[in-house]
Formats: C-alpha cells, sequence, structure tokens
C-alpha cells in the first residue's frame, strides 16, 4: 500500500518547517502568499489530503453534521437537504443522512448511530410516529451537541427550530377554495401527533368559521399522506356520502392520488377542487396542474444552517433558543378552478 503524504513530507520537499507548512495550509496571516502558494503546488504534486481525524482529535469537532428526514425522496427534504449541505459547505462541514420511513424507531436509530459516529450537531424532521417520546432528541441535547428541529416540530421541547406558519397555511389553502366558491370542502391530514398538522387543520377550520360556514360542511379525515392514501379516502367517500366540492390534502403526494382516484371514477374534471403542501416538483406538470403551498425549503436548510452555526459558537447553544417560522406562499393552479354551478 502506498504511503499517505503527511505535511512532514512537504516540508522536507520544500525544505522548510513543519510548522510552516501547516500555517500556510490553513491560510495563516504569518505566511506569505508566496509560501502559501509554493506550499499548496506541492501539495497538489504530492497528492497530499488532510488527516481529517487527527485535526478533530486537536479541535474536538469532526466537521460533520447529521441531517435526519423522514425521506430523502420527497423533493421537499431533498431541497431542505440540499440547502444545509450547500449552507455548510464554505465552514468545512459535510453532512451524514439518515431516513426514517416515518418510523420512531429508525428515528431513535437514527439518532444513536449520528451521536456514535461524533457528529457536530443533528438537525431533524419528526417522524409520523413521534410523539411524546423525544428521550432520544434530549441525548443529544445533554451531550451538548447541536439540535435543530425543522418543519416538524415538537410543542413544549425548547431547542432551536426553523418552521412554516402552518394554522397560516392551513387558513390560507382553506380560504383560497372560499373565495372561489366551494363551501363543502374536506382535509384529509395524518394523525395529530405532529403539531404542523394540528395547526394546519387549525387553520383550516378558523378560515371556515370566520366564513360563516356550518359545521356540517366542516370534514376532517384522517389517513396516512401517500397516493394510495389520497386514493384510499376518495374510495372511502364514494362508498359512504356524496363527495365534498373540494379536498385539501396533506401533501402533493395525497393529492395526487386523490386526483387519480377520482379520474378511475369517472368524476368530470374540475367537479372537486384539490390542492396540497410542498410544491413537489411533479405538480406543475400533472393534469390538472396542482394548486399547493409552497413551503420554502432553500429559505428553511440555509436558516437550519444559520442557527447551527451560530450554536457552535457559543458557551451554551441552547441559551435563548432561536425560533424562525416561515411565511407559506399559495401556488395557484389548474386543480383549483373558480366553481362554475352550484354542486
Amino acid at each position: 500500500m502506498k504511503k499517505k503524504v503527511t505535511i512532514y513530507d512537504i516540508a522536507r520537499e520544500l525544505n522548510i518547517t513543519v510548522s510552516t507548512v501547516s500555517r500556510a495550509l490553513n491560510d495563516s496571516r504569518s505566511i506569505s502568499t508566496e509560501t502559501k502558494d509554493q506550499v499548496r503546488a506541492m501539495a497538489q504534486k504530492m497528492n497530499y489530503s488532510p488527516n481529517k481525524l487527527a485535526a478533530s482529535l486537536k479541535s474536538g469537532k469532526t466537521f460533520t453534521i447529521g441531517v435526519i428526514v423522514p425521506s430523502a425522496r420527497v423533493q421537499f427534504f431533498a431541497s431542505v437537504i440540499h440547502s444545509i449541505e450547500l449552507n455548510l459547505k464554505a465552514a468545512g462541514y459535510g453532512i451524514l443522512l439518515y431516513q426514517t420511513n416515518e418510523s420512531l424507531e429508525n428515528e431513535k436509530q437514527g439518532v444513536k448511530t449520528l451521536l456514535e459516529a461524533q457528529v457536530d450537531g443533528i438537525f431533524a424532521s419528526l417522524s409520523l410516529e413521534t410523539s411524546a417520546d423525544i428521550s432520544h432528541f434530549e441525548a443529544v441535547v445533554r451531550q451538548g451537541k447541536a439540535l435543530v428541529l425543522f418543519d416538524r416540530t415538537m410543542e413544549n421541547f425548547n431547542v432551536p427550530s426553523v418552521t412554516l406558519n402552518d394554522f397560516k397555511a392551513g387558513y390560507m389553502a382553506a380560504e383560497h377554495l372560499l373565495k372561489k366558491n366551494f363551501r363543502n370542502i374536506t382535509f384529509i391530514a395524518p394523525p395529530q401527533k405532529i403539531s404542523i398538522f394540528k395547526q394546519r387543520v387549525e387553520g383550516y377550520l378558523a378560515a371556515l368559521h370566520d366564513h360563516c360556514i356550518p359545521a356540517h360542511a366542516h370534514t376532517v379525515r384522517y389517513g396516512t399522506l401517500s397516493i394510495e392514501g389520497g386514493k384510499a379516502q376518495i374510495k372511502s367517500m364514494m362508498a359512504g356520502c356524496p363527495l365534498p366540492d373540494a379536498v385539501i390534502a396533506g401533501d402533493d403526494f395525497t393529492a395526487l392520488g386523490v386526483l387519480r382516484q377520482l379520474k378511475e371514477e369517472g368524476v368530470p374534471a374540475g367537479r372537486v377542487a384539490v390542492m396540497g403542501f410542498a410544491n413537489e416538483v411533479f405538480s406543475e406538470f400533472i393534469t390538472p396542474s396542482l394548486t399547493t403551498i409552497e413551503q420554502q425549503p432553500h429559505k428553511m436548510g440555509a436558516e437550519c444552517a444559520r442557527i447551527f452555526l451560530a450554536m457552535v459558537n457559543k458557551k451554551n447553544p441552547y441559551d435563548n433558543p432561536e425560533k424562525v417560522v416561515l411565511e407559506p406562499i399559495l401556488v395557484e393552479r389548474e386543480s383549483t378552478g373558480e366553481l362554475k354551478v352550484k354542486r
């Protein structure tokens, strides 16, 4: 096996001290530009790469961050991850990704694995199964590691977070439909363990109340957030009750399932208005194109990175934890066209 090149080898080739090589590679102001250029050129010629393990032992940092998400296949989470990585790269950090697939046990294992990997901090969006038991995240805080929750967070857990104004998002979705004269509006949501979905439902109900919609028109149906979940909800509605004027789905995948099943059931296009959350890439390209709520994933990732970098420079990273709340953005498309006739 070829011997790994060290700063001692570079120093020997240039006939300078090891400390000079070290300071040059770290861009020290005490080293001239000419010397820095010589050292960097020799390092490149000799295929030198820094010993990250030695650097981490010296600094107490691994410059690695753990990111835990329900699924990286969902474009919203993929966009947040990309933004986190992009905004931490300049500070020398890399990321380790762990997917929970909406499982609490997977989430616990992910935290354990990342802590064992000695990450400097963890960014996490909770699984749908996470409720009262957050002992695994409390362990991160006890170890003094930086923990930033994003999108899906836990009420009464006082750590830094970056979320959407989810009450406003639910209100905005319902009001958009109400302004187009839809009155019988159903909301499809997952079980209310995670606060963001609870707040969206509360926003939806508040909008209906403010527009004097009677209680019998308030329908919240609970199920899984997926294409199959959306299809199952429409099958259930078709079997037991008249279809609503409009459906607000908990995410764009569920909304896609709703649209597909309506088509399979032979429901005329435009008979039921449909909208979702997240503004997934496919939302613009399906037929009809999907009205949705944009959750600003790129800004969410950038804010997570900014908060983390501020935390690692604090004596107590949890002193006055920052809570950032982003504004939802309505993206109107074809799936919520104007109500033309009385249902």
